[in-house]
């Protein structure tokens, strides 16, 4: 498995905690070189998979390992609506949804139609980890190493037509697991719906994630499968997808049709444009605290503006936000 690393040259390795899990996953790693994909998928197959580790044996240089986001405080201060609003409640009652067997649809303005199952998505791709900035709108980051494959080789696999433009993803929408979604019948029209222009989906930085830490995806996180959008705010990396599809036209996402003047659908990071409830200026990277605050200037495109920014040339990113 190739490693990665897209990260913020501002981050200082005092601002962040590292994470213990790292260290006792070195002596794993030491004795799994070379293991096959199979093995990969064996190990994060079973429905209780996000305590179980990623076998697998990542090459090159792991100084940045000091500058991550705890694992408790990845996994624990979440946004996953379907479970409720509050942080802590993913983490509390995300178990409740059933991730085996799971499968992604893959269709739309695509040459080749089908469906992937978990094991496919394990075994058929190259894995590999990346460390990426991840920012939530109400102004909070972290710093996560996640393990997947770029969503361009998803797509590629399908073979999108030469009319699509956007991709439309879809979260699994199941009432008798997800408390939430009984809660806010009538404000969210689930299931959850996001989007990316073709071009933003097939850049090498969109990311499609099955694990996070060395570890399957906790259920909070998004188990089995989500994307990871690293310039763009939370939203936009959409968790749990059991759907994807290429069109034509721009697909309207939940946010964007709940609160458009707050929730554009490009959602690309911008400083300079506050969110009508708060500043977007500045960011708390977790864990943060009363007395230890952690505040930093935001960055453009979340610190990828070197890579992106080419992607929105003529646009007025204050109007499509």
């Amino acid at each position: 498995m190739r490693k990665t690393i897209y990260t913020d040259p501002s981050i200082q390795s005092s601002e962040i905690t590292p994470e213990p899990v790292f260290l006792n996953r070195r002596h794993l790693m030491k004795s799994a070189g070379g293991l096959a994909s199979a093995a990969i998928a064996s190990s994060m197959a079973p429905a209780k998979a996000s305590t179980e580790a990623l076998v697998y044996a990542p090459a090159g240089d792991r100084s940045l390992e000091d500058q991550l986001t705890p694992f408790k405080a990845v996994t624990s201060y979440n946004n996953f609506y379907e479970f409720g609003t509050d942080k802590d409640d993913p983490a509390r009652y995300a178990e409740s949804m059933t991730i085996d067997p799971w499968s992604v649809k893959v269709g739309g303005l695509v040459n080749q139609p089908g469906q992937l199952h978990l094991e496919d998505l394990l075994t058929g791709f190259d894995l590999e980890e990346r460390i990426y900035r991840f920012r939530c709108v109400e102004a909070w980051s972290m710093v996560v190493p996640w393990v997947g494959f770029p969503l361009s080789d998803l797509l590629r696999r399908f073979e999108p037509k030469s009319e699509g433009r956007f991709v439309e993803f879809k979260t699994l929408y199941r009432r008798s697991e997800m408390r939430g979604t009984r809660s806010f019948t009538g404000v969210i029209d689930w299931p959850y719906v996001e989007g990316l222009r073709l071009d933003e989906a097939m850049h090498p930085l969109a990311f499609i994630a099955v694990g996070l830490y060395g570890k399957t995806l906790p259920h909070q996180n998004g188990a089995p499968v989500r994307l990871v959008v690293p310039w763009k705010y939370g939203f936009k990396s959409i968790k749990s997808i059991v759907e994807i599809n290429v069109t034509e036209a721009q697909p309207r996402t939940s946010w964007q049709t709940l609160q458009p003047a707050e929730y554009g659908f490009y959602a690309n990071v911008n400083p300079d444009v506050d969110h009508p409830r708060w500043s977007q200026g500045f960011e708390r990277k977790l864990p943060s605290s009363v007395f230890r605050p952690n505040r930093v200037r935001t960055l453009p495109f979340n610190g990828y503006a070197d890579q992106v920014a080419d992607l929105y040339a003529g646009m007025d990113l204050r109007r499509d936000y």
